[in-house]
């Protein structure tokens, strides 16, 4: 089952990455568009962005929506160092080299901005802009983890996750519609459709997903990048639900130190589902920073 969006038709390309694995990037809109990168973040795949891909395409972009390693139809390597932050990065650098991007705005939610803000670093010529919804920058989730304990206390799934395989063996009870409906009920009333949960459950049930997925998390502990360089130079601007359960939003303002040039704005109603809870907004404000 292939989630349709309304009035879009999706292109899908394999991309090899710099270890080996293939994966799966839908893309949409004209050829000779302005290039606009979406990465996902946990537990969601390229149709996170549903609410963003027809309005961007309407208006003329090239929007690129890859499923990232482990995820949906993408490669799942065995390997918890596979999963490591510098990898990461480097699929979305393979994306840009391999589609011939230039001039490409790059915009991350969640995991995906973990991803998004580590490629802006790592290759910042790549980049026209970086937009971060509701992650902060890696130095500061480090910082705040030490020193916040409210922020320690909203983090324990990331230390449930190490465990191996009981995650996914939990989350897969009942079909995973309670691992859904806790999506749901994270979010601001109406952002995930039934229809939508089961488009997130057909991905999860393909064979190991949900357990490669989690691999993101096992590769923060066990495989952590604390060296190289943290400043930021492609011009940031992040976004952020103030009602996160997950993520205190101090961090989003915490964040403008790594930055050269940025951004902040809050969402006083909306959650950590920032793009689901408000997309005329978000989708507004993304346009308005990546326009020339």
């Amino acid at each position: 089952m292939t989630p349709n969006i309304p009035g879009v038709n999706i292109h899908e390309r394999k991309i090899k990455t710099s270890d080996g694995y293939k994966l799966s990037v839908k893309y949409a809109g004209p050829e000779n568009g302005s290039p606009i990168i979406f990465l996902h973040g946990f537990p969601e795949f390229w149709y996170g962005w549903r609410k963003q891909i027809a309005y961007f395409v309407e208006r003329g972009y090239r929007v690129i929506v890859p499923d990232q390693r482990g995820y949906n139809d993408s490669d799942r390597p065995p390997h918890i160092a596979e999963y490591s932050i510098i990898q990461l990065a480097d699929d979305v650098a393979a994306i840009v080299r391999q589609m011939q991007l230039s001039g490409c705005a790059l915009v991350g939610h969640d995991w995906g901005a973990a991803a998004a803000w580590q490629a802006a670093i790592r290759y910042p010529a790549m980049f026209s802009r970086l937009i971060i919804l509701n992650v902060p920058h890696p130095r500061v989730m480090m910082e705040t983890l030490a020193t916040n304990p409210l922020q320690l206390l909203k983090s324990w799934y990331m230390f449930f996750f190490q465990l191996p395989f009981f995650p996914a063996w939990l989350a897969s009870l009942g079909g995973y519609r309670r691992f859904a409906e806790g999506m749901r009920g994270t979010a601001n009333p109406g952002s995930f459709s039934d229809e939508d949960l089961d488009a997130y459950i057909h991905a999860w049930q393909k064979p190991d997903a949900l357990d490669s997925m989690i691999n993101w998390y096992r590769a923060a502990f066990q495989h952590a990048e604390f060296g190289g360089p943290v400043e930021v130079e492609v011009p940031t601007m992040i976004l952020w639900g103030e009602g996160d359960r997950f993520l205190e939003a101090s961090m989003a303002t915490a964040s403008k130190k790594y930055c050269r040039s940025v951004d902040v704005k809050f969402f006083p109603q909306a959650t950590h589902w920032l793009q689901h809870d408000e997309p005329e907004a978000v989708n507004k404000e993304i346009e308005a920073f990546i326009k020339p």
